[in-house]
């Protein structure tokens, strides 16, 4: 609507002007944001002009429908190199695979595929390390978002986004894409491919980029879990209790990795036999003993026989990991974590609660989203509890949050009861 000559400058570079979208992929991302959770986001960003990187610190605050933003740092530099182009190799060169095309972290381009330009009426030499945003324009959905951009701030996979292209109008297009890592684990951009107004049938593909990420995660996890169960089944030989312990220990821990690299490529998870809750909270906090105590915490929990609910094994203990872990990092030295165990209205239900300073009001739905944290100095990315929403949402149940400043927090696992 209104802007300073430099940030106009980077809009009008970007393909756009005032008064559209807009067109600073991870500026609008954080915008975006602030909008859908109600509340002012602050956070670092790049935009990429014609010849050179602009670091940023952006602060976006809603102010009734509309977003305020303040671009503050300003600091310019060369254009980093595009990490997926690395990743991709020559593939990224020389893609001419139907419809598909890829960018960097920063939404430009890194590979167009001949007949994708074709149908958008661009060169695909001439767009290339281009923003997408200069060749589409972005359409909102019924809910008034625009998937690519809410993948880009959540970093993750997305599908269902209608653009245009700037060229001819005329010319629609609809986006998938799927996130791609870099080796040190860091966002490197998206890959996907361009669809017709048809909805797609059948299941969604993975590509062959994150088939081979998987296998080569899976494959040390297996080999990590092999070894330590030869330490508790003691088959190189007589070991002292203590260390077979460690090993089941180690093998548990491995399993439940697997289990998240599971859930993270999958969007619900199925399950629906009968578990005990109360002997996987059991389990759950097993592979979180020597957390607790490396900070000098305890961990006590009601004496429950059993507690039968509905469900899957591996998401459940995933989400009681998650919630006790979080409990043990949010308490005091010399503090307890207790696990309580219920069941009502039809509802299985442990909640774990701690003795740390709890949610602030604000926060109690922000830090359901993911890469969201209660605090800023917290460790971790923020998806264990977007993930174990999810999850437990995916078998019918829920993960909820009773708090207040000063007290501790209560989050609280529900599951149908079995």
């Amino acid at each position: 609507m209104a802007a300073d000559p430099e940030l106009e400058a980077l809009q009008r570079e970007a393909g756009a002007a005032l008064n559209e979208q807009l067109a600073l992929p991870q500026v609008a991302a954080i915008a975006a944001l602030a909008r859908k959770l109600r509340t002012t986001v602050s956070r670092p960003a790049v935009a990429a002009s014609a010849d050179q990187d602009i670091d940023l610190w952006v602060r976006a605050t809603p102010q009734g429908e509309d977003i305020a933003l303040s671009l503050e740092g300003w600091t310019t530099r060369a254009p980093g190199p595009p990490r997926l182009a690395s990743l991709l190799g020559a593939e990224a060169k020389s893609s001419n695979t139907l419809n598909e095309w890829a960018t960097d972290e920063q939404l430009r381009i890194i590979s167009l595929s001949e007949r994708l330009a074709e149908i958008l009426g661009v060169h695909a030499a001439d767009v290339a390390r281009q923003p997408l945003t200069r060749i589409l324009r972005f359409d909102e959905n019924e809910e008034g978002e625009m998937p690519l951009i809410s993948a880009l701030a959540a970093r993750r996979p997305f599908a269902g986004q209608h653009a245009r292209s700037r060229v001819d109008e005329s010319r629609m297009v609809i986006l998938d894409g799927e996130i791609v890592m870099a080796a040190d684990g860091q966002f490197a951009g998206f890959r996907g491919s361009v669809r017709s107004e048809d909805p797609i049938s059948g299941p969604e593909q993975v590509g062959a980029f994150d088939l081979a990420l998987d296998e080569m995660l899976r494959s040390p996890l297996d080999h990590i879990i092999g070894n330590a169960q030869r330490l508790v089944e003691r088959s190189e030989g007589p070991l002292r209790s203590d260390y077979a312990n460690y090993g089941e220990d180690i093998a548990s821990a491995a399993r439940h990795l697997l289990s998240v690299m599971s859930s993270m490529g999958h969007e619900t998870v199925q399950g629906d036999r009968t578990i005990d809750l109360a002997a996987l909270a059991g389990d759950a906090v097993v592979m979180l003993e020597s957390a607790a105590e490396a900070a000098g915490v305890s961990i006590e929990a009601d004496d429950a026989a059993s507690l039968a609910a509905r469900g899957e094994e591996r998401a459940v203990i995933q989400i009681l990991v998650n919630l006790i872990g979080n409990a043990i990092r949010h308490s005091p030295e010399g503090g307890r974590v207790r696990l309580e165990f219920a069941r009502s209205g039809g509802m299985a239900r442990v909640t774990v609660t701690d003795q740390g300073t709890g949610v602030a009001a604000d926060d109690r739905e922000r830090i359901f989203e993911r890469f969201e944290r209660a605090r800023k100095k917290d460790d971790g990315a923020g998806l264990g509890l977007a993930i174990s929403r999810r999850l437990a949402r995916s078998l019918a149940g829920d993960v909820t949050l009773d708090t207040a400043p000063g007290e501790g927090a209560r989050f609280s696992l529900s599951l149908p009861a079995a």
